[in-house]
């Protein structure tokens, strides 16, 4: 049972689901701080339905999320992009927290002190005390050490915090408890769901794609038919405030001798880093990756220029320093200590045709290219040149397909069987994955692996390259402001880009998450142009070409295309159905006659066909149509059902129940996770509705 089987072994996912808002960012390790830090005391970060939300509270949410953040990336920097998302995160976070407190009122849930000790004392603790008061051994509550934490003069201020932290999850449990009782399975609902599940259905039908209705062009959608659309689905379309933007970007990438720098710096390190006798510090102190010593490395941890030269039988061997080898924007220099055998790793390139499942049509159609391509393949046609010319993986096509080296999980599951159950230099024939069509080269196989610590230096833009890129920035941003935006960028052969819709703590398509671009952005009129913008990335100039302040999705182009293709499924689906409709209300009318009498259309024959995971053996997956086939009368023309490409007629011919199944015990196991799966739909229904409904003002500047 495809939904009940998804939610088995997440007996506690909805409890923590709800407590993500007050415990994921809690990291608890003793000494931690727990008093936030300064910032706009007395402020708010926003309103929640019309209730003020501390700046404090968000500042030390905040806080939490950063020092997360560095405990799990030691060493790195803290990007503009990541410092934004981590705002974000805690803003949400700070909304949700509000909202649940207004559920606790709702429900008049409270804790009383009691219950807080009786909990600590009891078999099954709160979540702050399991994480962190658990005997590795055991795997049970190390008592002595809570214990004498608890009596610990030194902790009374962190665990008037913890005892808050306990407060809250035993008011979430409370109000779980409160919302189960709203979700029950009735005696009927429960039979319904086993018959189905143990039920194997015979079936005959005529599936009709789409496109049998006629072509797009016969369907036309006027500007009123938008307009009300629009207007009928508008809630659907809220949204913060937005702008949009035109800009130049000039980027900022390491020049040819920035990169010979850091090649000299790392060959002046290999004779040191050869002798020294503790590697870790060696590499804390002088690498970029803190983290690189004794690591396993394959193939396909490489590029494969790089991996070429690491993997040459004259480096590939213990006591050798390898580079520095540049590779993917860094240079690596590497102290071998092992050469073992690992699992085994490939290169290969592909030609990727991708269509739409859910259209036979579309399915047919690129098989049968995929089929001339093979063609073309075997007639001795290169490889290289077809995979630029067809495939639609743009980042491998412009190699020629290749897609470099990589190990049998890193992949799909059919892309590796193909792979790994050729040779080198064999073509597969096409392999259907969930990305499309394959046409597959195998160029190599590999199982060398090398245990090696290793100094790795980001190539960085020096403070010349840099300086570089800012004079032409700015003397783009000079001439714009006299000439215009446009006719400087003609004239300087500049190409400009669009950065679509964004809000004011939004990621910016193609750019990421930066303040100084909303800065901009949401102070300035239509039609300003920018200062130079710098970023990690580079130098921006842009100019604001649009203001929506409405609260909802504007009715532009864009969406005007995606509503007239929304409209034109709607008219053919309603013609499609009305068509077979009348095919079925003819006198005498069965599958047989209708497929005789009309050529296009054929008869597929199925059995044990399974409601469960809605596949049709011969067919496919069709949940929709399974859907419908389960709840028919044996031996009727259906009216028309839909599937999932179109429409189909249906004839149930037969329904047999799974032979040896005890339907009382099927119920009994059945029975928990149906109800667990309403019951999580049904709080994350109702908590979404919480949040859609609630008045939610962001006030962070």
């Amino acid at each position: 049972m495809a939904v009940m089987t998804s939610l088995r072994d997440k007996t506690h996912i909805i409890l923590y689901a709800l407590l993500a808002a007050f415990l994921a960012l809690i990291v608890f390790e003793w000494g931690m701080n727990f008093s936030g830090f300064s910032g706009k005391k007395g402020s708010a970060a926003g309103k929640v339905n019309g209730k003020e939300v501390p700046y404090a509270r968000y500042e030390e949410i905040y806080k939490e999320f950063s020092e997360n953040f560095r405990r799990s990336n030691p060493g790195a920097d803290m990007s503009p992009e990541t410092e934004l998302g981590l705002q974000e995160q805690a803003w949400n976070v700070l909304v949700d927290q509000t909202l649940l407190e207004e559920q606790f009122e709702k429900y008049g849930i409270s804790v009383q002190d009691s219950e807080i000790v009786a909990s600590l004392d009891g078999d099954n603790p709160p979540m702050v005390i399991r994480q962190n008061f658990v005997d590795p051994a055991t795997g049970t509550i190390d008592r002595a050490r809570l214990d004498a934490a608890r009596r610990d003069l030194k902790n009374k201020d962190m665990w008037l915090q913890i005892e808050d932290i306990v407060r809250r999850e035993l008011k979430v449990s409370k109000l779980i408890r409160a919302l189960q009782t709203m979700v029950h399975v009735s005696d009927r609902e429960l039979d319904a769901v086993v018959k189905r599940e143990y039920t194997r259905f015979s079936a005959s039908f005529i599936s009709v794609p789409l496109g049998f209705a006629g072509p797009d062009s016969k369907f036309p959608v006027k500007a009123d038919e938008i307009q009300k659309y629009y207007d009928s689905h508008k809630e659907l379309l809220k949204q913060p405030a937005s702008r949009k933007a035109d800009y130049v970007f000039f980027p900022l990438v390491p020049s040819a001798k920035d990169s010979s720098v850091v090649r000299t710096e790392l060959e002046a390190l290999r004779t040191e880093f050869g002798t020294t006798k503790n590697d870790s510090d060696y590499v804390k102190v002088q690498s970029d990756r803190p983290s690189g010593v004794n690591v396993q490395y394959s193939r396909a941890d490489f590029s494969p220029a790089a991996g070429a030269v690491v993997f040459n039988s004259a480096n590939a061997k213990p006591g050798s320093i390898i580079g520095p080898v540049a590779d993917n924007g860094y240079y690596r220099l590497l102290k071998v200590s092992k050469v073992v055998t690992g699992e085994p790793v490939a290169r290969a390139s592909h030609i990727l045709l991708q269509f739409n499942p859910a259209s036979r049509e579309d399915v047919a159609k690129v098989r049968e290219r995929m089929v001339e391509i093979y063609r073309k393949l075997q007639s001795g046609e290169s490889f290289e040149a077809l995979a630029k010319q067809y495939s639609q993986d743009s980042g491998s096509a412009v190699k020629g397909g290749d897609i470099g080296w990589f190990g049998r999980k890193s992949v799909v599951p059919e892309f590796a069987e193909a792979v790994f159950s050729s040779r080198p230099g064999a073509l597969t024939r096409p392999v259907q994955t969930k990305f499309g069509l394959h046409i597959i080269k195998v160029t190599g196989f590999d199982q060398n692996n090398l245990v090696c610590s290793e100094v790795v230096r980001l190539i960085r833009p020096s403070t010349e390259t840099v300086e570089s890129a800012r004079r032409l920035a700015t003397a783009f941003q000079m001439q714009a402001k006299d000439q215009g935006f446009d006719k400087s960028a003609i004239s300087e052969k500049l190409p400009v880009a669009k950065t679509g819709e964004f809000g004011k703590h939004t990621p910016i398509a193609a750019v990421g998450f930066n303040d100084k671009i909303n800065a901009f952005a949401f102070k300035a009129a239509e039609g300003d142009l920018s200062e130079v913008i710098e970023t990690e990335k580079g130098f921006y100039v842009m100019r604001l070409t649009g203001k929506n302040d409405t609260g909802y999705r504007l009715l532009d182009d864009d969406l005007k295309k995606r509503i007239t293709a929304e409209l034109v499924r709607e008219k053919k689906e309603a013609a499609l159905e009305k068509q077979l409709a009348s095919l079925s209300a003819k006198p005498g009318a069965t599958l047989e006659t209708i497929a005789a009498g009309n050529k296009a259309f054929s008869i597929v024959k199925a059995d044990d066909i399974r409601w469960t995971d809605g596949y049709i053996p011969g067919y496919g997956i069709d949940r929709p149509l399974v859907e419908a086939i389960s709840g028919m009368k044996s031996g009727l023309l259906s009216r028309p059902v839909k599937t999932t490409g179109g429409y189909a007629l249906v004839r149930l011919d037969k329904r047999v129940l799974a032979g040896g199944v005890d339907m009382k015990e099927a119920k009994a196991g059945i029975l928990p996770n149906l109800l667990r799966a309403k019951q999580e739909q049904f709080f994350a229904e109702y908590f979404a509705s919480v949040r859609k409904s609630a008045a939610i003002e962001d006030l962070r500047p």
